[in-house]
This record gives structure tokens, sequence and C-alpha cells, in this order.
């Protein structure tokens, strides 16, 4: 009846037999300071400082903090070092297992506690956002007359997902994903420490990076793995984890890429290639090599849209916005669900028809800008909204095409350095063969049938069968 008591036990079993809680256990911090991350919720005067009673501000006052964030951000490790700095009870609760009952047994416990012990409690609610409507609240009594301290966690948007009542009373903090260099320290902090591994084992560079590649952002994932890792290596006798008794302890591949060098251009410029070939098989594997080495699925996305109108173009008009949906998609739910949606359209991008007559229709329009043919726009072109207009002779004839049957006006449209040339040339590939079509018949109701004007130079600026460059990574 008194959870005080059971969770007592439980932290005394942990003091005195440290190594047979997990490393992500040992590990967690035990002030503000031993966090990793978050700098902005840590630093002299910020949220987290105050609701602990450091600086002049003193305690923040709040009766209820959620935390939003990424799994394996720390909001569990902050919930508790919360509990220490403050010196009150912790009780976890999550909200996949646990109910209103549940919550109200450890809010009487609290009022107890508090009652008769003088000991204040941080009830640390995991999933806030899986409580119904009516689950919610329930909490609310608790929190208005603070006979607990609620530290909530949710990975979503908590507008969305929690009650107005409880947004307004509580204190809304957003948890950063963990950057390599955050992981990085940890992992060689756990190596090190007396609480995690001792020194036990060393930790080779090629090791960590497999680390730092498949945590993914969560210090609880590392953190595990390292331990597994560590646990191998020990059996066996060994000094260090290495890579390969990592791999085999937590049966993940390490992929030999590195995402500031020559693997990543290779392998980027690998998967447009394929698709620009209609490997849909291939692409699919350069892709997944890129999503398990923990590439950035942005720089993924922006190399999809670059191919559907480098490569597919008019021949599949649709496919940039196949792309572009891919890249929004990966804005909005990022990995891992993100990778069914590159999947998917590297996929309609590689099975796509192929043509690059728009891109090398702009490189050659490109080409004679660059080259110094441009020349005025033809008088009735012009702009002639502005007082003057007319005496300047600015749109003077100019033939509105809707006035005209068909709606294509018969007039000059270039200016003349190139005027007759022609940049867009169409193939007769998937859907480019209908504009090709039209085209044909426009350019006959222009006047420009037959073959093109000028000498040609502008025609092929751009090389088909070059890359579009290192930087491109294509």
């Amino acid at each position: 009846m008194e959870p005080d008591l059971f969770t007592a036990a439980a932290e005394d079993r942990q003091e005195k037999d440290p190594a047979g809680s997990p490393l992500a256990v040992r590990m967690r911090p035990r002030t503000l300071d031993e966090v990793v991350g978050q700098q902005h919720l840590l630093r002299p005067g910020a949220p987290l400082r105050r609701l602990v009673g450091e600086g002049a501000g003193g305690p923040a006052g709040a009766s209820s903090v959620i935390l939003w964030g990424p799994p394996g951000t720390g909001k569990t490790t902050l919930a508790y070092v919360v509990s220490q700095a403050t010196n009150k009870r912790f009780v976890e609760l999550s909200a996949i297992t646990s109910g209103v009952k549940e919550v109200r047994a450890v809010i009487d416990g609290a009022r107890r506690a508090s009652g008769g012990y003088g000991k204040e409690t941080v009830l640390f609610l995991d999933e806030i956002h899986r409580f119904s409507k009516a689950q919610q609240d329930s909490l609310l009594p608790a929190v208005e007359n603070r006979w607990v301290t609620l530290v909530a966690a949710t990975t979503e948007n908590p507008y969305f997902s929690i009650i107005s009542p409880l947004l307004s009373r509580s204190l809304l903090l957003t948890l950063e994903p963990l950057t390599d260099d955050d992981l990085r320290s940890l992992l060689r902090r756990a190596v090190g420490d007396e609480r995690g591994l001792g020194g036990a084992v060393r930790l080779p560079e090629d090791a960590e990076a497999h680390l730092l590649r498949i945590a993914g952002g969560d210090a609880r994932r590392a953190l595990t793995a390292l331990e597994a890792g560590a646990g191998s290596a020990i059996a066996r006798g060994e000094q260090e984890v290495s890579l390969r008794t990592l791999e085999e302890s937590v049966d993940r591949a390490a992929v030999t890429y590195d995402r500031d060098g020559d693997q990543h251009y290779d392998v980027a410029s690998a998967l447009i290639k394929s698709i620009r070939g209609s490997d849909v098989d291939a692409a699919l594997h350069y892709l997944a090599r890129m999503i398990e080495a923990g590439e950035d699925p942005r720089f993924i996305a922006r190399r999809l849209m670059i191919s559907a109108s480098e490569d597919i173009g008019m021949a599949d008009p649709t496919a940039l916005q196949t792309a572009v949906a891919a890249a929004q998609a990966v804005a909005l739910i990022g990995f891992p669900e993100a990778r069914i949606a590159l999947g998917q359209a590297t996929v309609a991008l590689a099975l796509a028809p192929k043509s690059n007559a728009a891109y090398l229709a702009i490189d050659a329009a490109l080409a004679d800008v660059r080259a110094g043919h441009a020349g005025p726009v033809p008088p009735h072109l012009r702009d002639g909204h502005y007082k003057g207009a007319q005496k300047l002779g600015h749109a003077r004839g100019y033939v509105y095409p809707h006035d005209v049957p068909g709606g294509i006006a018969q007039q000059q449209y270039a200016p003349d350095a190139v005027r007759g040339r022609r940049y867009y040339e169409p193939t007769r590939y998937g859907a480019e063969a209908r504009y090709a079509d039209v085209l044909e018949r426009v350019r006959e109701r222009l006047g420009r049938g037959g073959a093109p004007e000028g000498d040609g130079d502008s025609a092929g600026a751009a090389d088909p069968a070059g890359d579009s460059g290192r930087q491109s990574g294509t």
C-alpha cells in the first residue's frame, strides 16, 4: 500500500548490487551537470535549473512538467534527476500498462507520504499521449493541489495529444535529438566510469562509430548495444570491444560508409545512377545502405527530387510530385517510418520512363545566356501598365492569345539574338511522346516549324552521359 517502501527497497538493492542493473540504468545521471545534450534546457537560468531550485529565480513553481521529444533523448532521466535534486520520492508509471486505478493509488500514496513523512513525490508518467481524455482528467486534482510533481513524457505533439487544462498548468519542455557528439561523450563515460564498465575493455574508433550509427540518436539504444558488445568481449577474454565482436553481439553488420567522405558520394551516386538505369533492385540496395549507415534522410530526399527532374522529367511529370511528397513525409515523420516513403519514391522513380530533355533544355538556354546571347525583350512583350509606356511603344502590337482561335498567337516571343533557337527537344518516351506531338503543333502555329534556326552551338550544352558533379552526389 506504500509504494515509497517498494521504491526505496528497489533503490537499496540497486546501490548494493549496481552490477546487476542494466548499463543504461547504472549510467543514469544523478545531477543535471551529468546530463548529455539538451543544453538549451540546462544552461544557467534555464527552466530545468529553476525547476530544481538552482539560480537566482529559485524554483520554477510549476506543478507539472511535460517533456516532449523523440525516444532515447533523456525524458525518464530528467524526471529522475529532478526527483533526486529536489529530494523527492520518484514513482514511475507507463500509460501503456497503467490506468486511472494505478494513478489514483500513486496519488493516494503521495498524499500519505507528504502528510506522514513530509516527503513529496515526483510522478513520472511515460507515454502520456496514450491516456484518454478521461484518464488525463484524473491527473488534474493532483496537479492543481500539488500532491505530486507530475513529469509527463510524450513523443507526440502535446498540443494534439494532451488536454488543454493539463497543458495550461504545465511547463512544456521540448527535447532535441542527441547528436553524435552527445552520444560519443556518453559512450566514453560509460566505458571508463566505475558505474559503467570501469575500464574493463576499450572501445576502438570503428566500433564506436558503428554504435553511433545504430543508435540513431537514442542514448538507451547506444548503451544497450555497448553493454552487449562488452559482455561478449569480456567473456572471450578480449581487451577491447572489436567491431567484429560488436557486430556479432547486436546482429547488425557495420556498413562501410563515411557521411563526410568518398562513401557518402559514391553510394549516393550509385543510387541515382541505378534509378536512371531503371534497375529498381540496385536502387533499393543503395537506399538501404544509406539508411542503415545513418544517412540524413533529408539528403536522400533531395537526391530523389533532383533525379525526378533530371532523369525523368516530362516522360512522367508526376515523378517530381512523388519525390516532393516523399521529402515532405520525411520531414513530418522521420525515421524509421520515413524509410517507407523513401522506398516508395525510389521504386516509382526507377520504374518511370526516362527523359533528360527538360534538363538539357534549361542548360542549353543557360549556355546561350552565359555566352551573351540575350538581347532586349521585344517591344510588344514589354510591360505596358505604367504611365508613359505607350509613348515608348511598349506592349504596342501585342496579340492577346486568349483572343485568338486555338489560343496561340503567331508573334515573336524570343529576343532577336536567340529567335528560332530550340532548347527543348522532347523524346518519345512515356508521357513526353504526347508533349512532343503538342509541341510540334504549337511550333507550326507559331510559324516555327521545320528545322531549327541558328547555328546550334548551344544544343547539347549539357552532357547527357556526364555527372552533375561531386557536390550533388550523382
